[in-house]
């Protein structure tokens, strides 16, 4: 007779998630949990990355300077500036522009400072009887204005035509004060405008109790690329030139407040 020990078999395992290999039931379901918790883990290692990589490019860092001082800095789209970037730009820039004591402080041979008349720069008559020159400060702050549509060079025969040639032999000296700076308003990507509210006081060698003008400008600026690396041997008006425009920003216009339309 046949043996009928081998007559009943056993029921093969289950097959789960195998290949060429058989495990049990209890094994499949515990190598998936663990499959599903590496793929999570690697889920949650993409998105921890990505959040780091926002943080990284929005949070502040320490920069040192040539000069070995050291200052905050974040990094920005290349056409995006502060609110507070554009107000002292502006304030700095008609500052500038517009505060004339006559004056001169340069370096002698020894390389001591020294103060001396200014004799002002040569820019063009605006029309037979105007003045033709402002003052050297006037000149180099002027930088900041662009020169598209020959801008500059039109603002600067205007400047000329108010600036009195007393200045330039010390009886006259003219100072603006500054009022109120408004928030810059953005125009669209790159370019805003400004309110300047301010008073230009005439001070005479005769009468010191000065005259005052309103000074009430509204201004409009775009952003612009500074070289980021200045050779030594540049020359000394070009090294000027970048320090006027160092905040990234140019004057494309200036035109006069209309109040009634800032109400």
């Amino acid at each position: 007779m046949l043996n009928q020990k081998n007559k009943t078999q056993p029921r093969e395992p289950l097959q789960l998630l195998s290949y060429n290999k058989y495990v049990t039931t209890r094994v499949g379901i515990i190598s998936l949990a663990g499959f599903s918790m590496a793929a999570l883990s690697l889920l949650l290692q993409f998105l921890n990355y990505g959040a780091i990589s926002v943080l990284n490019k929005k949070q502040l860092a320490l920069v040192q300077l040539s000069s070995g001082d050291t200052i905050t800095a974040r990094a920005v789209d290349p056409k995006e500036r502060s609110d507070e970037v554009i107000k002292k730009f502006v304030s700095d820039t008609f500052i500038e522009m517009l505060n004339w004591d006559g004056l001169v402080r340069t370096f002698n041979e020894k390389g001591e400072p020294i103060t001396k008349q200014d004799t002002g720069v040569e820019v063009g008559r605006l029309d037979k009887k105007s003045n033709s020159r402002v003052t050297s400060k006037a000149y180099e702050a002027a930088f900041a204005l662009s020169e598209n549509g020959g801008f500059r060079a039109a603002f600067l025969k205007k400047l000329a035509s108010i600036t009195p040639t007393s200045i330039f032999n010390g009886d006259t000296q003219v100072s603006l004060i500054p009022r109120f700076i408004s928030q810059p308003r953005q125009l669209k990507d790159g370019q805003w405008e400004i309110d300047f509210i301010g008073t230009l006081v005439t001070f005479e060698r005769s009468d010191n109790s000065g005259k005052g003008i309103t000074f009430n400008k509204t201004i409009t600026l775009s952003s612009i690329s500074n070289p980021e690396y200045i050779p030594a041997n540049t020359s000394e008006l070009a090294k000027k030139i970048y320090a006027a425009r160092r905040a990234g920003l140019e004057i494309t216009e200036i035109v006069d407040l209309d109040f009634g339309k800032r109400k």
